[in-house]
């Protein structure tokens, strides 16, 4: 099979095209036939920084497509059937195979290259805003990098749930555009500054909760515009930096930072984290939650689509066909 390979971590010019092995199905796994590839955060992360485990290694998060394997251990699968995979790597490439506790089967009349961007993105903003951030109808929301895949859909939950949302993005096109989808007040990040406008739009008073997937001087930053009793939930390092935040900051109005990641939350709490997934694909089925692809790659193009996204031109999400 065609796979998108590193060797060496670096830029997105470390990956390359190749022919490599096809996949062996485990006696508890699927293997499928991929067709879409969301390209997650977390996957440019591991190019850069993760060391590959072979000179073909294969990086990425999600892959969907059809089930062409099933492991002699495993139940409920069929073959040909349509799901959604995710793993720590192995999703830049024409097959995959994943344990079949991690798939999740597509709901029908959903596009596979919908559910591809639904499992990471849509679960993610979810344990963010209301796991570790416990946001409540009436209350104010700050999510910064709104157009991308977490802040997106973060802006719709929130939305739904009657909070106010703010949020931040690189450019005022990006936040009007966000207006569709909920958005009640955005900040364009690189005209103005996040902390000012924030609280000028809340009397100084500050938000209830602060949803951060940038990292570095944004996070630490983020204790400032944070109210009585106010959450600050890191979920990435998208500004690639390291976030110090002083916890004396947090003591004068009781706050608290609370840190996300929704793979050790399915590895820990495997039955709540499997089900919110699944509950977040029927949601966008059903048309209750929207998805936005930017841009689709082919499977070769896997440098240039990690380019396009590094350089911040996305509104929503990428995606490669395989």
């Amino acid at each position: 099979m065609k796979a998108a390979v590193i060797a060496v971590n670096g830029g997105p010019e470390v990956l390359k095209y190749a022919e490599i092995a096809d996949p062996v199905c485990a006696d508890d796994g699927i293997v499928i036939d991929v067709g879409t590839i969301s390209i997650e955060g977390g996957d440019l992360l591991a190019r850069l920084m993760t060391p590959p485990t072979s000179a073909t290694h294969v990086v990425g998060y999600i892959a969907a497509g059809t089930v062409r394997a099933i492991g002699a251990k495993v139940k409920g699968r069929t073959l040909g059937e349509r799901v959604v995979t995710l793993n720590a790597n192995g999703s830049h490439a024409q097959q995959r195979a994943v344990p079949a506790a991690m798939a999740w089967a597509i709901p029908d009349g959903m596009a596979t290259a919908d559910a591809a961007c639904v499992p990471v993105a849509f679960a993610t903003a979810h344990d963010c805003l209301f796991h570790a951030g416990a946001l409540k109808a009436g209350q104010t929301v700050l999510i910064h990098a709104g157009a991308g895949g977490v802040g997106m859909a973060a802006i719709q939950m929130a939305k739904r749930v009657g909070a106010t949302v703010i949020a931040t993005a690189s450019s005022s096109d990006k936040l009007a555009r966000l207006k569709d989808f909920g958005l009640d007040h955005g900040i364009n990040y690189i005209e103005q500054d996040f902390v000012t406008e924030v609280l000028a739009l809340t009397s100084k008073r500050g938000v209830d909760m602060v949803l951060d997937s940038v990292g570095g001087k944004t996070l630490a930053d983020s204790v400032k515009v944070l109210g009585w009793r106010g959450r600050l939930v890191s979920v990435g390092i998208a500004g690639r930096g390291g976030s110090a935040v002083n916890a004396f900051s947090l003591w004068a109005k009781n706050n608290t930072l609370h840190g996300v990641l929704f793979a050790t939350a399915l590895q820990n709490e495997y039955p709540r984290a499997h089900a919110l997934v699944g509950e977040c694909l029927q949601r966008v089925a059903n048309g209750e939650l929207r998805v936005v692809i930017d841009r689709t790659f082919a499977l070769a193009d896997a440098a240039q689509a990690h380019a396009y996204i590094e350089g911040r031109n996305a509104f929503g999400r990428v995606v490669m066909k395989a």
